[in-house]
């Protein structure tokens, strides 16, 4: 089969339209931002526990930071690590980085020694942008790294005098010690006026790598995914569009801006479109009520766990939750079922909540999206606009019939142009345009893609394919279960055999046993996908976002 043939299992949207899409016509977004100020100067950027940034305090210190990094030596494709979480340093930084032509690579903040030198090494940089929390993991490393520039900055330094809304102790604590780094605002007031109208930012174009997003992976190490500023400008403007963003909403930005979908919905998204993006240093369910009740939050992405613990927050329901019209959620942790979302529309009083998208950092994330009017539970929602999707056989490569499940490649705009410095990886994973995504999916004859499970996952007993996001789908209707990951674990006549790692609900603790979980499963399920261990956990290793990381449980048990 050509890369370039169509078929009738295959799911395709149509080209889209630079009029529609583009209103600021087809440049990077950090053009865009600097725009605004012409169009609209003093709408609010960001809202940050009460303190409002606008559209030129945002710009003017974009411009500033832009400079100061080019005095340091910083140049056009030059790597520049943000190792921060949520704050609105992190938009300065992100955006004056990719000003003068240079490339964001961001770090999770949930990163430890060990896996920031990775990263920091990788990708050859000299210059890293963080904070005082986080400086003492980058002090341990710095002198086995390339760097040497390191710019620190402090959470609380932007926070109001009055705070207007519910704000974590951490970031309310005195600047710590950071030697050897230069702080982030002084360094944008060694930059005056006069030269920032005088420099000349290099030019770039729509094709330049603008981002090195490092993936996780279910095995391996991680590998960095070069984005350009039209890949994040394509899946910026077509996302915003399916999801009906305008200038006039307000943008709750719960998720790290270090991952691609919170990357995605809290600062690309609302700096395009030139609405307002509410910023919350991590997600605390009383920040996220007053949010909503005290700012008129419109717009929020959440994971299901973020939804679930509001409803059981004493409280919350007091809060107006009348002004917030849309929800997109990712089912990391817990699948988001027919059933949460009518407690949550009912609880919010109106606001519908469904599937956000499907999506990998390889393609900018969010190939899907899900019609509001016609939400299919189960599924990922469609195919975004300018995007074809299809499903190939595992074994032989050949296109799928609708309803077969398959491997899911993807071909966009939004693809990534190969893994820095792993042309092998490339190869393999990006072919004739297409990502070949290692996830196992189907497409249903309306069009709409279900996500099945990451192929490598896959666990073979006796024969039979089991799928760790089918078992704990079946496993949370258990009413004892609040989360669950399930792994394969060797086993002599089988094969390999089903594991759960069970977090039990705070009043089913010291009351429900493995055979309980077992005897359960035995009668809910096919035999094979019964977990024939249960372990109980008070709490399951999560990424930054909110993902269960099950390739640390499958370490555990080597």
């Amino acid at each position: 089969m050509e890369a370039g043939e169509l078929h009738s299992g295959e799911l395709k949207r149509g080209v889209i339209s630079d009029v529609d899409y583009y209103p600021h016509g087809k440049k990077p977004i950090h053009e865009v931002l600097h725009d605004h100020v012409l169009d609209s100067p003093q709408q609010i950027a960001v809202l940050w526990y009460g303190r409002e940034i606008t559209y030129v305090e945002l710009s003017r210190w974009v411009q500033h930071f832009a400079v100061y990094l080019m005095r340091i030596g910083v140049k056009r494709g030059d790597r520049v690590a943000l190792f921060l979480h949520n704050c609105p340093q992190y938009l300065v930084a992100h955006y004056a980085v990719q000003t003068i032509g240079a490339v964001v690579s961001p770090c999770s903040p949930s990163f430890k020694a060990l896996e920031l030198e990775y990263q920091l090494t990788d990708m050859a940089t000299e210059v890293l942008i963080t904070s005082d929390h986080l400086y003492s993991i980058v002090a341990d490393v710095r002198e086995r790294t390339s760097l040497r520039h390191v710019i620190a900055t402090h959470y609380g330094e932007l926070l109001p005098t009055a705070l207007t809304l519910h704000c974590p102790r951490e970031i309310c604590e005195e600047r710590r010690s950071t030697p050897f780094a230069t702080d982030f605002f002084a360094a944008i007031a060694q930059v005056t006026d006069q030269e920032v109208k005088q420099v000349i930012f290099p030019t770039v174009t729509l094709e330049d790598v603008s981002l090195l997003v490092y993936t996780s992976g279910s095995t391996g190490l991680p590998k960095g995914a070069m984005l350009s500023y039209g890949n994040t400008l394509f899946k910026t403007a077509a996302a915003a569009k399916a999801n009906g963003v305008n200038p006039y909403d307000r943008i709750l930005a719960v998720m790290p801006l270090c991952h691609i979908a919170g990357m995605l919905m809290g600062l690309t998204i609302p700096i395009y479109t030139g609405c307002s993006v509410v910023l919350l240093y991590r997600f605390d369910p009383v920040s996220v009520a007053e949010a909503v009740s005290r700012v008129g939050c419109t717009w929020w992405y959440s994971t299901t766990p973020m939804n679930i613990t509001i409803m059981q927050t004493p409280f919350s329901e007091t809060y107006d939750w009348s002004t917030l019209r849309t929800n997109v959620c990712t089912s990391f942790g817990v699948q988001l079922t027919e059933e949460i979302a009518a407690k949550w529309h009912e609880y919010t009083s109106g606001c519908p909540v469904y599937e956000a998208a499907y999506g990998l950092s390889e393609t900018h994330t969010a190939d899907t999206y899900m019609p509001r009017d016609a939400v299919k539970w189960g599924t990922h929602g469609r195919a975004l606009d300018a995007t074809e999707i299809r499903i190939v056989d595992l074994h032989t490569g050949v296109e799928a019939p609708h309803g077969t499940e398959g491997e899911i490649v993807v071909r966009n705009p939004g693809v990534f142009q190969g893994y820095w410095r792993n042309d092998t990886a490339t190869a393999r994973t990006l072919r004739g345009g297409w990502v070949y995504t290692g996830d196992l999916g189907r497409v249903d004859e309306d069009g709409y893609l279900t996500f099945i499970g990451r192929i490598k996952e896959m666990i073979k007993v006796s024969g039979f394919s089991v799928f760790p996001e089918d078992v704990e789908a079946l496993l949370m209707h258990h009413p004892g279960v609040a989360q669950v990951a399930v792994i394969g674990v060797p086993d002599e006549t089988r094969g390999q055999v089903v594991k759960a790692f069970v977090v039990l609900q705070e009043e089913m603790r010291n009351r429900i046993n493995e055979y309980v979980i077992i005897e359960w499963a035995t009668d809910h399920m096919a035999s094979y996908k019964v977990p024939k261990m249960v372990e109980f956990r008070q709490q399951l290793p999560m990424s930054s976002a909110g993902k269960v990381l099950r390739r640390l449980l499958v370490n555990e048990e080597r």
